[in-house]
């Protein structure tokens, strides 16, 4: 896993060397979602990669996702491509293309005037093996340069050729995140999970947390996360990475 991760700390490393002169539509986060949307008639390309490290095997995620703001309150994303490279210890590795699909985020208060602010989340993800539902209760407040961000999701899952494997997702995600200059923030995200097969039967409950560090500038943010298993549950990942770029235009 240092080997995997050792790349990702030079590229976070050298983009934090690009010079900047403002902020742009960033996110301090990976695994949580902020309340704030982009302006009306903006677009976003953003390419994610997360790495997850298991007992017996190392997986590699990729998904490519445009924005467009379709009000200063609202936004539409299309997932354009999801995909994933398996690399198990017994030899059986995989490459696997797994969805597509769509997004809508409609903010309600903003985190900075309001008390508290808030947003609804939507996603909908469609693939050969995979159909999903995705909902999402997105809270954040802002103190000066403190971020504080929560999530609350749900998601419904129909696996297998005829998506007939029913499964249920309970969610939750927290993040902190505190600007230690306009351009650079660091802070922590955790995760926590649990699964209903057929929507009846609660899986274990799993827990992660780790640190994070952002970098923003005028057309282009990136963010980096860490998140390792604080509880014991196997067949879930020990350790996960996720790196996120967006680029305005």
């Amino acid at each position: 896993m240092i080997r995997t991760l050792l790349p990702i700390a030079s590229l976070l490393a050298a983009i934090l060397a690009i010079p900047g002169t403002s902020e742009a539509n960033d996110r301090r986060f990976t695994y949580s979602y902020e309340t704030t949307t982009m302006p009306k008639g903006a677009w976003e390309f953003e390419p994610w990669f997360t790495f997850k490290h298991y007992d017996d095997k190392d997986r590699y995620e990729f998904r490519y996702e445009l924005e467009y703001g379709v009000t200063d309150n609202f936004q539409l994303a299309a997932y354009l491509s999801d995909w994933r490279y398996t690399d198990s210890d017994n030899g059986e590795d995989k490459a696997e293309w797994r969805t597509a699909g769509l997004e809508a985020v409609y903010a309600l208060t903003n985190p900075n005037t309001d008390w508290i602010g808030s947003a609804f989340y939507g996603e909908v993800l469609i693939g050969p093996e995979k159909f999903a539902l995705e909902g999402k209760l997105l809270l954040q407040k802002n103190f000066g340069p403190l971020s504080v961000v929560y999530n609350a999701i749900v998601e419904a899952e129909w696996e297998g050729e005829s998506y007939d494997e029913r499964v249920g997702v309970w969610e939750n995600t927290f993040g902190l995140a505190y600007n230690i200059s306009p351009k650079v923030s660091v802070g922590v995200e955790a995760l926590h999970e649990v699964e209903f097969e057929d929507w009846s039967d609660a899986g274990e409950h799993v827990f992660y947390v780790g640190p994070n560090i952002s970098y923003r500038n005028t057309n282009f943010f990136t963010t980096l996360t860490g998140l390792f298993q604080a509880s014991d549950v196997d067949g879930e990942p020990e350790a996960q990475v996720r790196l996120l770029m967006g680029f305005n235009f």
